[in-house]
């Protein structure tokens, strides 16, 4: 789908940014950048759209090259968001919304159809919200908009620098989650920056590790907590001893909410499954059941995984 050959970005006075990165994201994939500040990871993103010109190397989309696509129909086909989503002050968030479908001649009334069937998938009344200006709506909403806006032409690829992170600890978990069941339906591929790891594991199918310009690991959540390469991964991950050592089911398990329905889970654990068994399947679904020998007494969570691995390494990584 996205491919980097030996792709670097130097800037005026030399200073490498990026340094000849090899690696391909997936159809489909929702593929998360991390590493500590100035280790070149927005600017891998930026370099997809062309908002960053690489200064050797080839990025492929689809296996053409990106320096042959149309500058403008190149980023009308890549939705983009940010971290101050910059939604336009006076236009309505159905305004906004219509952009790109208007630049690419779209009729009136798929347009109103397209923000209609937008903001019902991210809980926004359209009724209620397409007539609102940004100023109107919460930090949360506002983001919800962009995210849809990037959604609008229903472009192939969704490039989003730290979209989450100037939120409040709750919309940001609200959104993540929103995010993945949103990735669910539309089967979007995804490149995802982040400064945080614990955002990374919960929302990556695979996620990039990045230093000083240049890859460090690639892996799916599993593979980096369980088989870090080297000390740095180890240690930007935060999981200081392997934490299997120590794992009790009990430590994670939740109650089953009151009228729950527990056909509904149709994935599940037991009581003496280990860690790297439950952490496959946290990997693959948002929520597994826990069983005894005959019933289900109880649920985890992704989030309620985080939470212990987080409580096991110390500290965390904001």
């Amino acid at each position: 789908m996205i491919a980097f050959e030996n792709v670097t970005k130097k800037y005026a006075n030399n200073q490498v940014a990026v340094n000849a990165i090899n690696l391909e994201i997936k159809k489909g994939e929702f593929f998360v950048i991390i590493g500590p500040s100035g280790c070149g990871k927005t600017t891998l993103l930026k370099m997809i759209n062309r908002l960053i010109a690489l200064s050797e190397g080839t990025i492929r989309i689809n296996g053409n090259r990106i320096s042959d696509y149309n500058i403008h129909e190149l980023r009308w086909n890549i939705g983009y968001v940010l971290q101050q989503i910059a939604l336009f002050p006076h236009m309505t968030i159905a305004e906004n919304i219509a952009v790109v479908p208007e630049m690419k001649k779209w009729s009136a009334s798929q347009i109103q159809q397209r923000v209609q069937d937008l903001l019902d998938m991210v809980g926004l009344e359209p009724d209620i919200y397409s007539k609102r200006k940004p100023k109107e709506l919460s930090g949360g909403e506002q983001q919800r908009v962009g995210v849809v806006r990037a959604l609008a032409a229903d472009p192939e690829i969704i490039l989003m620098d730290e979209p989450f992170s100037a939120l409040d600890p709750i919309s940001r978990t609200k959104l993540q989650d929103d995010l993945l069941e949103l990735q669910r339906a539309i089967q979007k591929t995804i490149v995802f920056v982040s400064h945080d790891m614990q955002e990374a594991l919960k929302l990556g199918d695979r996620i990039c590790v990045m230093k000083e310009g240049e890859i460090v690991q690639i892996g799916t959540p599993q593979d980096l907590i369980h088989h870090p390469v080297n000390d740095f991964v180890q240690q930007f991950i935060g999981i200081k001893d392997y934490p299997g050592n120590v794992f009790t089911i009990q430590q994670v398990i939740e109650p089953l909410e009151e009228g729950q329905h527990l056909h509904a889970l149709k994935y599940s654990v037991t009581t003496n499954d280990s860690l790297p068994t439950i952490l496959q399947q946290l990997a693959q679904h948002e929520c597994v059941g826990v069983k005894n020998e005959t019933d289900i007494i109880g649920i985890i969570t992704r989030q309620s995984m985080l939470q212990f691995l987080a409580a096991e390494r110390g500290d965390t990584n904001g």
